[in-house]
């Protein structure tokens, strides 16, 4: 990544709103700002504009198709692609574009790189074939250590190839002391919140593995029976879902002090209306970012003992760990942290947001990759 300016190539099903889609702009920025040249393909989505102003370049394909045949027909438009830019290196952040990159960078023999973002299920012989190509990459970047030890424990890769890159969070955006009040205000007034209630969030999209029907039944069992829960995230589609979620409330009859409020942009605002943040994930995260940015902004988290989050929250110190689906564990976890002063509360706050800027920072993550670029292009 010295000698001379190098083109990096990207590829992702949809520039839509996801941590994986985030994490793709990020490195684009690094790449941009280095003095080279970033290209993305996907089809476009809501992170397009983002995507524009780091300086890249999107090439709309559909990639988010995992069809056999326009996968194959990716591979030769992709290959096309790496010859008319001269891509010096193709990073794949998904399965179905990661099949068709892969063919096309052993058919110009261009280096490649993929990162592990999921934890991808595997109950039969065929979606273990299909996850395969993740790991595939000259090189795998794996989210977390536990994703890293997934890696391994499937398909056998060494740590010669793997290397583990945490996400990061951007610790400007999210900085308690760049919240202004009128952005707060805003949202208790569109969400009807009073400010004065305890605040439970659970951001996060609206789908059964989140566990927002844990977080539900645990506001069912609160000593704190003021507290309001809400829920931040779209449904994407899953409107029954949602109608679900509202249901259980009104049946455990804590409809009036749950929140669904959908999709939000501004995720810094929220968080620091809240005063607990919740991931009550029922399956391991593969990473969990929310987890990283609500300590960024000094919030006390509540999340599932497994996966990522075992790597970014340090028990009792910046937060609490509970049984995966276990609402009584999280509403003593939550009930816990409610009773803590207002002092202890800052306290865990600003040791939380310390650890972050420390462990994982943009800045960090961006520079790893890089570094993994850097090893290949060498």
């Amino acid at each position: 990544m010295i000698d001379r300016p190098r083109t990096i190539l990207q590829v992702l099903p949809k520039l839509d709103t996801g941590g994986a889609e985030r994490v793709v702009i990020e490195i684009a920025e690094a790449v941009q700002s280095c003095g080279h040249i970033a290209l993305i393909a996907a089809e476009p989505g809501a992170l397009s504009n983002a995507a524009l102003r780091t300086g890249a370049r999107i090439i709309n394909l559909p990639l988010a198709s995992k069809s056999p045949f326009t996968i194959r027909r990716n591979a030769k438009r992709l290959e096309k692609l790496i010859r008319e830019y001269r891509v010096d290196l193709v990073h794949a952040h998904s399965r179905a574009p990661a099949w068709s990159a892969y063919w096309a960078t052993r058919r110009t023999q261009t280096p490649f790189v993929t990162t592990y973002h999921g934890v991808y299920s595997e109950n039969n012989a065929f979606k273990h074939h299909y996850n395969a190509v993740m790991a595939r990459g000259d090189r795998v970047i794996a989210v977390s250590a536990f994703v890293a030890g997934l890696i391994h424990a499937r398909y056998g890769l060494g740590g010669d190839k793997i290397r583990v890159i945490h996400g990061g969070v951007d610790t400007v955006k999210f900085d308690p002391a760049n919240v202004l009040g009128d952005r707060i205000s805003r949202l208790s007034r569109d969400w009807r919140v009073d400010m004065d209630q305890p605040l439970i969030m659970l951001p996060g999209r609206l789908t059964s593995w989140k566990g927002q029907k844990t977080l539900i039944a645990a506001l069912a069992r609160l000593h704190h029976a003021d507290a309001i829960a809400i829920l931040a995230g779209g449904d994407q589609g899953r409107g029954a879902y949602a109608a679900s979620l509202a249901a259980l409330a009104e049946n455990l009859g804590v409809a009036e002090r749950l929140r669904i409020v959908g999709h939000n942009e501004d995720m810094p605002a929220a968080m620091m209306m809240a005063d607990i943040v919740v991931n009550a994930s029922t399956d391991p995260e593969a990473f969990g970012r929310t987890i990283v940015e609500a300590q960024a902004m000094g919030r006390i988290v509540i999340a599932t003992d497994h996966g990522g989050a075992r790597e970014t929250i340090i028990p009792g110190e910046t937060g609490f760990l509970v049984p995966p689906s276990d609402a009584v564990a999280l509403a003593e976890a939550l009930d816990m942290a409610l009773d803590m002063s207002a002092e202890a509360r800052i306290a865990w706050g600003s040791h939380a947001r310390a650890h972050i800027r420390q462990n994982h920072s943009i800045a960090a993550m961006q520079q790893a990759v890089l570094n993994v670029y850097a090893e290949l292009l060498a």
